[in-house]
């Protein structure tokens, strides 16, 4: 029977960005976006089981008989006993479907690539400089916002003397001191959780404070009060834009509390990024395409009247502050060649679409 580590193997060799292990079914690796069987062999429930459980610790074991699903970092080297042999990590959740055992197993490079090796605008450089201010990169599951900010801390890292302070569920990029010194907090090892993390972490003298998720409103309302007091909070959401990304929030409070949060949101929000990787030409890649929202006065006059909805037409009337409307990155991505036309078209406005010329 085919072990965890076989599965593993796998994953590193052909560069996966995921890999999934699910009763009733092979195992399964993600390419460039699409998933390949890795074998023909089918898992039972029982194989699927060993396979996952092999590499949970006993404390994860008990977490996931309560909870019916836990998140783990695991490093895997080829052959342990040489020397020298890279260690491959990856980021698990294993969780609990009728019944049986299924885990996902996101590969995360041991090199953290650049802003500009991930295609993102030097305008991210910029916020990285920030004093202060609540920084949001948002998107779909899977299209690359942690990889994003691991960027973005070591752009920091290298370029200023900062305290960074990270709070990740798990861990995924491991970051050494450079001119900052960075910590790393983990869920489960390190603290139980995010709002506990957010309580303490003022008392700990940061400048920069990462937030791996913003799930609820006690983690949102730490972060807020944090970027309002002085410091540059980074932080992610599973948002597709901006307006989503601001209504999500504010929509998190109860209804007597969403005036007073649009106005927070109004003062200590910094900017927006949203992200998608989509599907290169060559057939090779994954290419990225983005939203830049920038908070200046239109806009913080915006999220505090509630009126979100004419976000996108500031956006799309201030490319030249840097902002970035999602369908100019599509159309620019389209004319050099990097997207096709039919992929272009079907991710942007109905405006946009109108306005795409197709290449000869």
């Amino acid at each position: 029977m085919v072990t965890i580590n076989d599965l593993f193997k796998v994953a590193v060799k052909t560069k996966a960005s995921d890999l999934l292990i699910v009763a009733d079914s092979p195992p399964y690796v993600r390419i460039n976006g699409k998933l390949i069987p890795v074998a023909k062999e089918i898992l039972t429930a029982n194989n699927t089981k060993k396979l996952v459980f092999s590499i949970l610790s006993e404390h994860q074991v008990k977490i996931f008989d309560v909870e019916k699903s836990v998140d783990l970092s695991y490093c895997y080297q080829e052959n342990a006993s040489l020397p020298g042999q890279e260690k491959h990590r990856f980021r698990i959740n294993v969780y609990q479907q009728q019944g049986t055992i299924s885990a996902a197993c996101r590969t995360i490079s041991n090199v953290i690539p650049s802003l500009n090796e991930l295609g993102l605008p030097d305008t991210l450089k910029e916020f990285a400089k920030l004093p202060q201010g609540l920084l949001l990169v948002t998107g779909p599951t899977g299209h690359g916002k942690s990889t994003t900010l691991a960027s973005m801390v070591d752009y920091i890292n290298v370029n200023q003397a900062k305290h960074i302070i990270t709070v990740e569920d798990p861990i995924e990029y491991v970051h050494v001191h450079k001119k900052s010194v960075v910590e790393q907090r983990e869920l489960g090892r390190d603290t139980p959780t995010f709002q506990q993390a957010l309580k303490y972490v003022l008392r700990q003298d940061p400048d920069v404070i990462l937030v791996g998720e913003m799930r609820d409103l006690e983690t949102m309302s730490c972060a807020l009060t944090a970027a309002e007091t002085g410091h540059l909070v980074l932080a992610t959401l599973h948002t597709n834009d901006a307006v989503q990304s601001i209504d999500r929030i504010v929509d998190t409070y109860p209804a007597h509390q969403q005036s007073q949060v649009r106005t927070q949101l109004a003062l200590s929000l910094a900017a927006v990024v949203s992200q998608r990787l989509l599907p290169h030409t060559n057939g090779k890649q994954r290419v990225l395409a983005c939203e830049i929202l920038i908070n200046n006065s239109a806009i913080a006059n915006l999220i505090r009247e509630g009126n979100t909805h004419q976000v996108p037409s500031v956006i799309e009337t201030r490319v030249k502050e840097k902002m970035l409307p999602f369908d100019h990155s599509l159309r620019s991505l389209y004319e050099r060649g990097c997207i096709s036309y039919d992929i272009a078209k079907s991710y942007m406005s109905k405006a946009g679409k109108a306005k795409l010329e197709k290449r000869a």
